[in-house]
């Protein structure tokens, strides 16, 4: 290969991280994005008010019920509604978004539980965003694996952000790689579209980058299980950022022995440069 050709495949592969990075940022910092978040609200059988949400809040075995007094009104799936509106049992990790004025409600459920999590475009976390810091990428982090599915899927339970909230999720199978020479796997969890989701920490975990977890999604695996994990792809979950997230943890067999010097790096707003 000339060395043309491979400053030309340098470039590509730079640009189309790039891509990924903006893509990633633009999603984050969107008017109603993660860092939009201005509350994280709990829900039970008792009627709640919250002050960046309109209506008294509860829920029971009917679902989510929230009662709107004269003069509110929110937007569900683009029709207005008024008085007490029912949103019925929420499957885990669905949600609802319901329109308010410019801020959008989200309700949810995470962890068996029913939360309220307002997104209001002028949240000073989403104002203040500068960017996320990341290590240049390097192609050398992006590496072929082999993608072995499990018998049956394994219902894994993991812990979570937010302490005592844990999140099951059936993992099909794991991924087995190599980095210098060293075998690796990570339990991969399903994904959007056949894609696989990799939680995991490693040896850069509380030094460059986030301390609790990062998130690696990877493409569906080819006929034989072969797989590419490009860790310069590495990204921070929302709870890198906010403390108004319930992001899952990497089960116990993901944390990597190995120094991981590839995608985002801690945020900013962590204490991260």
């Amino acid at each position: 290969m000339t060395t043309e050709a491979t400053t030309t495949d340098r470039d590509a592969f730079t640009e189309s991280w790039l891509d990924w990075y903006r893509a990633q940022e633009a999603r984050l910092a969107a008017p109603h994005g993660f860092l939009a978040i201005t509350g994280l609200h709990w829900l039970d059988d008792r009627p709640q008010r919250f002050p960046d949400a309109p209506g008294t809040w509860r829920t029971g075995p009917e679902g989510v019920v929230v009662d709107l007094d004269d003069g509110e009104e929110l937007v569900v799936d683009g029709t207005p509604v008024r008085g007490a509106h029912h949103f019925g049992v929420i499957p885990e990790r669905g949600g609802v978004d319901a329109v308010w004025k410019d801020a959008v409600i989200e309700v949810a459920r995470r962890g068996g539980h029913d939360i309220v999590r307002p997104r209001h475009p002028d949240a000073p976390l989403r104002t203040a965003f500068t960017g996320t810091p990341a290590y240049s990428p390097d192609p050398r982090w992006a590496v072929t694996g082999r993608y072995i599915p499990f018998d049956t899927p394994r219902p894994t339970t993991v812990g979570a952000a937010v302490e005592g909230l844990e999140h099951v999720y059936d993992a099909p199978g794991r991924v087995e790689f190599e980095l210098d020479g060293r075998p690796l796997s990570l339990t991969a969890f399903p994904g959007r579209g056949g894609r696989l989701m990799v939680l995991f920490t490693d040896a850069t975990s509380g030094v460059t980058t986030y301390a609790a977890n990062r998130s690696l999604t990877l493409e569906p695996p080819a006929a034989d299980g072969t797989v590419v994990l490009d860790f310069n792809r590495a990204a921070n979950l929302p709870c890198a950022y906010t403390d108004l997230a319930t992001c899952p943890l990497p089960p116990a067999e993901n944390r990597l022995p190995v120094a991981i010097e590839a995608g985002q790096k801690i945020p900013r707003e962590r204490g991260g440069s």
